[in-house]
């Protein structure tokens, strides 16, 4: 049985509005410019919900879990990288994984 509704995902990615982003912001090759932009994007947003910190790391792990498996390893890494560079931009550390 097909559907042809978009997916959840699919929709917040085509209507959310929470963050104007830099286009192509998350193919770019430097982590720390992709966390730049996000935290400039974040600061400058009215409409988002949480905190900036929040709404930046929150975009960037929902467009990595979005590309799931088609995302290319090498820019995965980037990615998680940028995530790092987020934390150090707004002062915050990385959260301790249960063991």
């Amino acid at each position: 049985m097909t559907n042809d509704r978009p997916r959840w995902s699919q929709e917040v990615t085509r209507t959310s509005n929470a963050l104007d982003l830099e286009p192509g912001v998350f193919t770019w090759s430097d982590p720390g410019a992709i966390a730049r932009s996000l935290k400039a994007s974040a600061e400058r947003s009215q409409r988002r919900r949480a905190d900036p910190f929040r709404s930046a790391m929150s975009m960037l792990s929902f467009y990595i879990n979005r590309a799931g498996k088609q995302l290319d390893p090498a820019q995965r890494a980037r990615l998680e990288q940028a995530k790092d560079e987020l934390r150090v931009l707004y002062g915050r550390s990385r959260r301790n994984r249960a063991p």
